[in-house]
């Protein structure tokens, strides 16, 4: 009787442990043998594809499974996204997108995807504001006289930005419509030759991130103005909002989150998104994101889901206004 007792005990606490281990080793069976791709649909390098290997690592100790950030750019990202879309939901391909995901839709005649069907919410990972930044030379040192300065001398201001259709191009639009001035477009081939231009004196104002944009600021090349979002960033204390600055209606900043193809299974969906939020609630990656301007998010699939409905809608409006069109 009593080796029977102590049976029934090694048996029960050998099926507790195991139980306890199943999320965890036995995920890569449940979504295949072969590694998760997490698709980027930008260049290596850039602040989406450097925050997507962030993931990627803490990932792969999270899930015990081999993930990997593969880079499919072109077409302002819109090959990366149809290429997750028309993927297999099982759970093996994901998509790191950014705020191009619903702007696209409104520059594009014909896109392959429609952002409220092909996906599956599971995270928003991060929001990051734009910085309004402004040449040494320009003789405003707050928004209030660069706007006074731009309806003196309508059309004579410039900004420039990473391409026409592209966020920080949108947001200058805002800011326009807002303030009530003239300022002169100037679309370059990506932010990188817009920030030069700045630093060069080129051109006027840029709407930047601040991982490119505080450096520039700290060393003098250039000012910061504004951020574009509702609330100060942490690691621009000293810069207020548009705002504070007296200009309302512009809440804008780019962000990251996590999608899957529609149709992949709710209990994977689960999965990504408890070990996605474990790893944003690890202090040095909350470090890391701050220092580059971001604030960690990680709300749930139907927060992210509604958003993205707001997102569509409010962009559709904006690119409309501003007549930007890509083809």
């Amino acid at each position: 009787m009593k080796f029977i007792k102590f049976l029934i005990n090694f048996i029960m606490k050998t099926l507790i442990v195991t139980i306890s281990l199943i999320p965890i080793s036995s995920f890569a069976q449940i979504i295949g043998s072969k590694p998760i791709r997490i698709i980027v649909a930008f260049p290596a390098g850039g602040p989406t594809d450097l925050l997507g290997r962030i993931l990627a690592q803490k990932m792969i100790e999270g899930l015990n499974t081999p993930v990997i950030i593969e880079n499919r750019a072109g077409a302002g990202g819109n090959l990366g996204m149809e290429m997750v879309a028309r993927s297999i939901p099982d759970g093996q391909t994901l998509l790191l997108a950014t705020i191009s995901f619903v702007i696209n839709p409104h520059l594009y005649r014909k896109i392959g995807y429609d952002p409220l069907k092909d996906f599956v919410p599971i995270t928003l990972l991060s929001s990051t504001p734009y910085i309004m930044m402004v040449h040494p030379s320009v003789p405003a040192h707050d928004v209030k006289t660069l706007v006074i300065m731009a309806k003196r001398y309508p059309g004579r201001l410039n900004y420039a930005s990473a391409g026409s259709g592209t966020a920080a191009h949108l947001a200058g639009e805002l800011f326009k419509t807002a303030a009530g001035v003239d300022i002169m477009h100037i679309p370059y081939k990506g932010a990188a030759p817009a920030l030069a231009d700045l630093i060069a004196g080129q051109v006027t104002i840029t709407f930047n991130n601040p991982l490119t944009a505080l450096p520039h600021i700290k060393s003098g090349k250039a000012r910061g103005l504004a951020v574009t979002t509702a609330q100060r960033i942490a690691s621009a204390p000293n810069i207020p909002t548009l705002i504070e600055s007296g200009i309302r209606g512009v809440d804008v900043g780019s962000w990251s989150a996590i999608f899957a193809p529609a149709g992949t299974p709710q209990s994977i969906i689960a999965r990504y998104h408890n070990e996605i939020s474990r790893i944003l609630s690890i202090p040095e990656i909350k470090v890391k994101l701050v220092a580059e301007g971001a604030v960690p998010i990680g709300s749930g699939p139907e927060e992210l889901g509604q958003f993205v409905k707001t997102e569509f809608v409010k962009w559709s409006k904006v690119v409309a206004q501003s007549g930007a069109r890509v083809d």
